[in-house]
Formats: structure tokens, C-alpha cells, sequence
């Protein structure tokens, strides 16, 4: 799995640079951190080490239970609706058997892509101060004196943070459903599909960074379009995950706290080299 992710995430090994940049510079070239350096970042860091721990833990009991509970009452209703399974006899039989057996694979496979996504998005719901937290402090010990501060902590940002988690939580699911739809497109929507959950992977891990600076759902989707490179790279590992079923819960879970660290260490830079302020006007 760990091979799985490195190859889908660090195709560069140039180091990360926090001094300050040139706001001339093409945005579209950035400087990449590796996958490598955020593991020797966490492990070199006792602190980082306890939250990921103790995330990891958090994340994957709270993924397995939602998505017990709710593949435990979908098969349940699903068994009622469902046609018995057709005796394979004579050609119609067997053509009657073949849609079948067609149907019900494409239900457990679809079921347990929208189950665990939807209790994932539960968990990250969930453990959104965590992993902020953590994300403050991986950016923070890189970035040293270039570190930008939080922005105020107040009643109101309180609640538009709350707000902006309802809306990704939302939005997640509007795109699973899409992806879900796009599956019936022979090979072509299987693609798109697949790329759709790379840029909300990313979506999902760039919102701790931006959403300690107040950013709103719509500044976070300009970024992902802004830096479709990036994203793409920092999307694909979390994505490939997710389609492997049983360890697709107990693997994200693992390797959610890293997938946090390497993109808030390549959200950073990439703000820093565009010469843009990351706190919006409240």
C-alpha cells in the first residue's frame, strides 16, 4: 500500500523551499515536497507522531462502525427489493441468470464505494479539529518564520468553519452520486469517475490549511482548479485506496494523517509562490 501511494505521489524529489519567492513565477510551476519528506517530518516529530496515532485510531473506528451499521441496513433493504436468483435453464434462463448475477455485482460494488465514503466523510466530519490541528503544526515547524498565523478565533468564524465542513460534507456527496452515474459510461465514464475522486481527496486534505485561514468552499475549488497538477498528484494515492475493498478503511485511516501533512506542506508553497495572503476579509 505504501508503495502504492509513493508511486502515485512522489514522481519528484526536489525538496520543499519556504523562503520567500518571486510572485512573478508561473504558478502552474511548483515546487513539490515529497511523499518521503512528510514521513521523515512525522516520525523525526514526537508530536506529530502522538496526533497521528491517536487520529489514525479515531478515524478508522469511527469508518468501520458507520460503515457497518449502514451496509448492515442497506443489504437489509436491498434483499427485499431484489428478484430471487433465476434457475439457469434453456437460453432465456441463462440470459435472465446473467443480468442476475450482473446486477448484483454492480450493487455490491457500487454499496460499498458509496457506504465508505459516506462514513469516512462522517469521520473526517468528526475529526476536522484533529487533523486541523495537526496540519497547524506540520506547517508551522517547516515553515519556521514564514509561518502565517491562524486566523482570529472568534463566534463567527466558529460557525462559518462549521458551516464550510456541512458544505464539503454536501458536496462529497453530490459527488459520489455523480461518480456513481458516470460508472455507466463504458471505460470513458470509469476514467472520469475515478478522476472526480482524486480532486475531492484533495479537496478534503487542502481544507485543514485553508480552512484555518477562514477560506471559503468556493476559494478551496478555485485552488484545486488553479493547481489541477497538484491536486491531481496529491488525489491519486487517497483515491486508489479507496477502491480496494476491506483494507480501503483500515488504509486511509492509516495513512489519512500523512496524506494531511504532505498536502498542507504542498498547499503552503504554493500560496506562498502565488504572493497571495491566505486569510479572507471577515
Amino acid at each position: 500500500m505504501i508503495l502504492a501511494i509513493s508511486a502515485s505521489t512522489a514522481l519528484f524529489s526536489q525538496p520543499l523551499s519556504c523562503q520567500p519567492m518571486n510572485t512573478k513565477t508561473t504558478v502552474q510551476r511548483l515546487q513539490w515536497t515529497p511523499l518521503f519528506t512528510s514521513i521523515k517530518l512525522i516520525f523525526s516529530k514526537p508530536k506529530l507522531l502522538m496526533w497521528s496515532v491517536m487520529l489514525f485510531a479515531a478515524t478508522i473506528l469511527i469508518t468501520w462502525l458507520g460503515d457497518y451499521l449502514a451496509l448492515s441496513q442497506l443489504d437489509s433493504f436491498a434483499h427485499n427489493l431484489m428478484p430471487a436468483e433465476p434457475a439457469a435453464v434453456g437460453v432465456l434462463g441463462w440470459l435472465k441468470y446473467a443480468a442476475w448475477l450482473a446486477g448484483d455485482w454492480l450493487y455490491l460494488l457500487l454499496s460499498r464505494v458509496v457506504t465508505f465514503y459516506l462514513a469516512f466523510l462522517l469521520a473526517y466530519t468528526l475529526t476536522t479539529p484533529g487533523y486541523a490541528f495537526l496540519s497547524r503544526a506540520a506547517e508551522k515547524i517547516r515553515a519556521g518564520e514564514y509561518f502565517t498565523e491562524d486566523a482570529d478565533f472568534n463566534f463567527r468564524g466558529i460557525l462559518r468553519d462549521l458551516l464550510e465542513g456541512v458544505k464539503i460534507s454536501i458536496f462529497g456527496i453530490f459527488v459520489t452520486i455523480l461518480a456513481i452515474l458516470l460508472n455507466f459510461l463504458p471505460v470513458v465514464g470509469q476514467v472520469a469517475a475515478f478522476l472526480l475522486y482524486c480532486f475531492y481527496s484533495t479537496l478534503l486534505f487542502i481544507d485543514f490549511p485553508a480552512s484555518r485561514q477562514r477560506w471559503t468552499l468556493g476559494r478551496k475549488l478555485q485552488w484545486l482548479w488553479r493547481y489541477k497538477g497538484t491536486s491531481l498528484r496529491l488525489g491519486v494515492g487517497p483515491a486508489l485506496l479507496s477502491m480496494i475493498p476491506l483494507v480501503n478503511i483500515f488504509a486511509m485511516a492509516l495513512f489519512f494523517p500523512l496524506l494531511t501533512v504532505h498536502a498542507t506542506l504542498n498547499f503552503t508553497p504554493a500560496e506562498v509562490q502565488s504572493g497571495q495572503n491566505h486569510t479572507e476579509v471577515q
